[in-house]
């Protein structure tokens, strides 16, 4: 799963370097390949005003995408999905504390595949969807370090008139999915809390093992 992961964030890094060096459609300005072209822009800029070294911290990275990522993605969407028939009975209080240690899961990886960008291995084909849908699928080509050609989907639909991601289907394997398979036999073996205090302490490990005290990178 781990791999799939990697793949998924790496592509999702991609998409937001090249998709910035492409023309911008003539569609309005809530369309999901639009948002795309203009966090592109955004996290491109911002990055390239940081050192090399910063760039490779991953504790200093992830502040920023935070900031241009989060209001892209649907995290309790994706929390929803994954946790599947557990979210029903899951309490405010745990479906929040399980979205946001989802979310910084996926947002600790994706700051860890900065420094792997290459721009030149992405392709982003063009959306076509009805004006009128309120999910789409934004479909991509990611070139790998063996120079197959990996097909990338991100999935978005609508909240509150925006375009967020809720999910990104690597070579067919979907985020969602693999987590939700994951997490659902944890969670019916032991338990929410165990399974959100386990991403909790993950998410806390990394922090540590980041940190300027400890040089070696978080995983």
């Amino acid at each position: 799963m781990r791999a799939v992961v990697i793949i998924m964030v790496r592509a999702m890094a991609w998409l937001c370097l090249a998709s910035g060096l492409m023309a911008t459609p003539a569609w309005a300005a809530a369309d999901p390949q639009q948002i795309m072209t203009d966090l592109s822009g955004s996290l491109f800029a911002a990055l390239e005003r940081e050192p090399r070294a910063a760039r490779q911290n991953t504790n200093k990275v992830r502040p920023l995408l935070d900031q241009l990522l989060a209001p892209h993605f649907d995290s309790e969407c994706a929390a929803r999905l994954v946790l599947g028939m557990h979210w029903r009975t899951a309490s405010p209080d745990q479906r929040q504390q399980f979205a946001a240690a989802l979310y910084q899961r996926l947002l600790r990886t994706y700051a860890d595949a900065v420094t792997d960008w290459t721009p030149d291995r992405f392709k982003l084909l063009p959306v076509v969807a009805d004006p009128a849908a309120l999910r789409v699928t934004v479909h991509t080509l990611i070139t790998n370090s063996h120079r197959e050609i990996v097909p990338v989907d991100f999935r978005m639909h609508v909240v509150d008139d925006d375009w967020k991601i809720f999910d990104v289907v690597v070579d067919g394997v979907s985020y969602v999915r693999n987590y939700h398979d994951d997490t659902d036999a944890e969670v019916a073996q032991k338990g929410l809390d165990a399974t959100i205090a386990r991403l909790q302490r993950i998410d806390a490990g990394a922090i540590e093992r980041a940190s300027p005290s400890n040089p070696k990178r978080a995983h």
